[in-house]
């Protein structure tokens, strides 16, 4: 039984963000089509923000309306709406319309808000829907969030997604000596199967995960009790209390004795209010970090040091996020001390990648090995660190209470939103980073 419901844990996170990293995996083939081009990332990272619209009233709810909202029926609607959203997405994904005199993916965009709807709602429903079974299953969740990005990665790397090569071109003038001159143009290779294809996958692996909710949701709780949840908060230990004096008026307790005998009921605090702040920051800032401000600048910290590297990078890291949440279930480390140095370490490395960045197109050791093995380790331990971070974290929080883990889907959003507005115009108005044709961008020797 534990295994089967680790699978089903798996399966459900797996629907998290498997839609949303879909779309960034398969970049590389969509910004050749859409009018867009690459400025097409940074319109994705606004539009998955605008998505916050769920988050933010799952939120409210919980906080001014607590306990009326039915979380099954949000996760039920979501997980359908992201099937129904990723199979119109299949079919009308090329699409465009004149807006302001320019071609526009508006098909596109408007589908993947609606995507973005659900995956950003996920992190405020399923981690408190998790709170429904023992702690030791969030980890597995966490698996499947991981795998949410691996999956497609590699689904992507079979397709073949964004593979180039340089070749020499002829073009001919047209004076009348008709002189013949050659040019390096990168050309991109077919993949072995379509865009469609892979956005019916993506729409296989969201039913997958409904399935799994729908049986996760129908199974009987007989699971052994933890005893964190056995004194849940100050109210259920005054009503117990209350009963038992209610059932034997004779046996009523003098009200100091009473209070000392509540105190020692009542659970201790597991952190402080300090080291509860620091704890939110490091959600809010590990979340900003690699749901924002990173993604939005891979292609141009990796894609000068060519296509095998930027593969590499893409594709390791997402294998980084699923290991990082095995460790984090063999050796958990609740340390505040450690996990804020694995999250200073985590950003070091993503400081390292958003530097190369701003260098594109000419970065550091450009053209040797050592520089492409840096680039690609720098992303491994970014993620991976930053993962192992963000999964302690949400332990932590869940043996806290079910409002803890609605709160951190509220911070991992909040940080999500603020890497993104950062970044948007940083790329967008003031060109601060640049792309670079990687067969004809020529950097002088350092």
């Amino acid at each position: 039984m534990p295994l089967y419901i680790h699978a089903l844990a798996c399966a459900f996170g797996l629907g998290s963000w498997v839609s949303i990293n879909g779309l960034w995996v398969e970049l590389p083939l969509i910004v050749n089509i859409l009018p867009e081009g690459w400025d097409l990332p940074s319109y994705l990272t606004v539009i998955i923000q605008l998505a916050n619209l769920g988050p933010l009233l799952v939120t409210l709810a919980h906080k001014f309306c607590p306990g009326r909202l039915r979380e099954n029926l949000v996760i039920y609607t979501v997980l359908s709406i992201g099937v129904v959203a990723c199979v119109l997405l299949a079919l009308f994904w090329r699409n465009t319309t004149v807006l302001l005199g320019q071609p526009r993916s508006t098909a596109f965009f408007i589908l993947t808000l609606f995507l973005a709807l659900v995956d950003c709602t996920s992190s405020v429903t399923f981690l408190p829907f998790m709170m429904q079974l023992p702690a030791k299953y969030i980890t597995t969740y966490f698996i499947g969030e991981g795998l949410s990005g691996l999956v497609p990665g590699l689904v992507a790397l079979a397709q073949g997604v964004g593979i180039s090569k340089c070749v020499n071109v002829s073009h001919t003038s047209d004076n009348l000596t008709g002189d013949t001159t050659y040019e390096v143009e990168t050309q991109y290779l077919s993949p072995n199967f379509s865009t469609e294809i892979f956005f019916s996958f993506l729409a296989v692996m969201t039913v997958i995960s409904l399935g799994a909710f729908i049986i996760l949701n129908r199974v009987p709780r007989t699971f052994e009790l933890s005893t964190e949840n056995l004194v849940a908060d100050t109210d259920t230990v005054a009503t117990v209390c209350r009963g038992l004096e209610d059932v034997n008026p004779s046996t009523r307790i003098p009200d100091e004795d009473k209070k000392k005998q509540i105190k020692v009921l009542l659970p201790v605090p597991l952190h402080t209010g300090y080291q509860l702040a620091f704890i939110y920051f490091m959600v809010v800032w590990v979340n900003g970090a690699t749901n924002g401000l990173l993604p939005s600048v891979q292609t141009f910290s990796c894609m000068p040091y060519g296509n095998m590297a930027y593969h590499l990078s893409a594709a390791l890291s997402s294998v980084a996020n699923p290991v990082a949440c095995i460790i984090a279930m063999f050796f958990p480390k609740r340390s505040l001390v450690f996990l804020g140095f694995l999250c200073l370490l985590g950003s070091g490395f993503g400081g390292y990648n958003m530097a190369m960045a701003a260098m594109s197109p000419c970065p550091l050791l450009q053209d040797t090995p050592l520089g492409d093995a840096i680039i690609v380790l720098s992303w491994v331990f970014f993620t991976g660190l930053l993962s192992y971070v963000k999964v302690m974290v949400g332990v932590i929080l869940r043996d806290r209470s079910h409002s803890a883990l609605v709160w951190c889907g509220a911070a991992v959003q909040a940080g999500s939103l603020l890497g993104s507005v950062i970044m948007f115009p940083l790329i967008n108005i003031y060109h601060l980073f640049q792309s670079g044709d990687i067969c004809n961008t020529k950097c002088p020797l350092s």
